[in-house]
């Protein structure tokens, strides 16, 4: 059961410290499945679910901090200078002498000699570690990298491998706390959408609905905004995948996606209206995606793979397309976590030669997509895989198409 979103002394609610352990434990097992010597992370989302610690946005993208796990050993973290010293007083699940402060590298932004000297200053700190470990003779998985530091691991004597592959396949499968924290999550953008059909109306546009949405979101608690799509009218079809300062017209289909984070974890949500009143094309073009999520929602269980999901969706010419490639996302799943894109990745594409089994505690979204002339509808809901079956976690009604504004 999920409860409230703030901790309280007379209900038990998220336990954080088994999903701190939880997540440790699913990158060691990876690190062993992969005989990996250690994990170098510089992702955040793979920093956070290795250390549980985070700094925002403005380090993605950056080489401004990374951890290491080394194989039988305990994470490292390398902080921004300060706020080093603010995870040993904040972080007690992380050894004091482990938490040290970095010094970053800018990719091209300093002079080539500079970057040199401090991806090797950084790189010689990562092998003390694994030799410490006594894991320096085995491959390093690293997530994400440029050419300063492969250069500089080559340098040191290291072995570099597909780290990203371990973290994703760690991270597949989620614990009873984070399936808590990502229902939680979902119900944000429930609260979210009933603020959005008070508000789309004729003249209100496209970049002014992303703008309630995200500040809503962050007033209640969300501390990351993956993007928001809002799609309006003749824009809707075919489907643009962005918003614009479009603004809204009586009789649009309006479809919206939202991808937030709540406690680090992800959605994406689409949901489609009408404003002001809904034709019969309108109404069958939805009908019609629906039909679709449904069918592969139906399906969904421990023991199929992704290929009986995707079998449930059209054919890129069904959708009017040449083929997959061109249709690609329009019909398609993925898992979500503390990224908004994870495994399982499903889509026709690709599921049908490269089945991946649907297990209990896999948690993903199934998006639709049909349209015909200027109107598409777009409709996605978030499934988490249950012992017997699944569980849609995305409750803002979809089953029909919601007229908003109605004159």
């Amino acid at each position: 059961m999920t409860l409230g979103t703030m901790a309280t002394d007379v209900e038990q609610r998220i336990d954080f410290d088994a999903m701190r352990k939880y997540r440790l434990q699913r990158a060691r097992d990876q690190m062993e499945k992969y005989d990996l010597g250690a994990l170098v992370c510089f992702d955040n989302d793979n920093i956070r679910y290795i250390t549980s610690t985070n700094l925002h946005e403005w380090t993605r993208g950056k080489y401004f901090r990374w951890c290491v796990l080394p194989r039988g050993g305990d994470p490292v973290l390398f902080e921004v200078g300060t706020a080093a010293i603010v995870k040993r007083k904040l972080a007690p699940w992380l050894k004091p002498e482990n938490i040290r402060p970095s010094m970053p590298w800018h990719r091209g932004a300093n002079v080539n000699a500079l970057n040199v000297e401090l991806a090797r200053n950084a790189v010689c700190e990562i092998k003390s570690i694994l030799e410490e470990n006594k894991v320096a003779d085995l491959p390093v998985g690293v997530d994400e990298t440029e050419m300063y530091f492969l250069d500089a691991m080559e340098y040191a004597g290291l072995k570099v491998a597909n780290g990203y592959d371990a973290m994703f396949d760690a991270r597949i499968v989620k614990s009873p706390e984070e399936l808590q924290i990502i229902e939680l999550s979902a119900s944000l953008v429930d609260g979210v959408y009933a603020q959005v059909t008070e508000f789309v109306k004729p003249g209100v546009r496209e970049n002014e609905v992303v703008a309630l949405i995200t500040g809503w979101l962050i007033e209640h608690g969300v501390d990351r905004i993956s993007g928001i799509n809002c799609v309006s009218g003749p824009r809707s079809n075919p489907h643009p995948h962005d918003f614009s300062d479009r603004m809204v017209r009586p009789g649009d289909l309006v479809f919206i996606d939202i991808m937030s984070h709540y406690l680090g974890y992800a959605t994406c949500y689409y949901r489609t209206f009408a404003v002001t009143r809904s034709t019969q094309r309108q109404k069958n073009v939805y009908q019609r995606a629906l039909d679709w999520l449904q069918a592969s929602i139906e399906v969904v269980r421990p023991g199929i793979t992704t290929a009986d999901i995707a079998a449930q969706w059209p054919s890129a010419q069904e959708l009017g397309y040449k083929d997959e490639k061109e249709a690609f996302a329009l019909a398609l799943g993925h898992g979500i976590g503390l990224s908004h894109h994870e495994k399982p990745w499903i889509s026709r594409a690709y599921s049908m030669e490269y089945p991946v089994l649907i297990e209990e505690g896999m948690h993903f979204a199934l998006e639709t997509f049909y349209g015909e002339e200027d109107d598409g509808a777009r409709i996605e809901s978030q499934i988490i895989v249950t012992q017997d079956g699944h569980k849609i976690i995305t409750q803002w009604p979809c089953e029909e198409l919601m007229v908003l504004d109605p004159r």
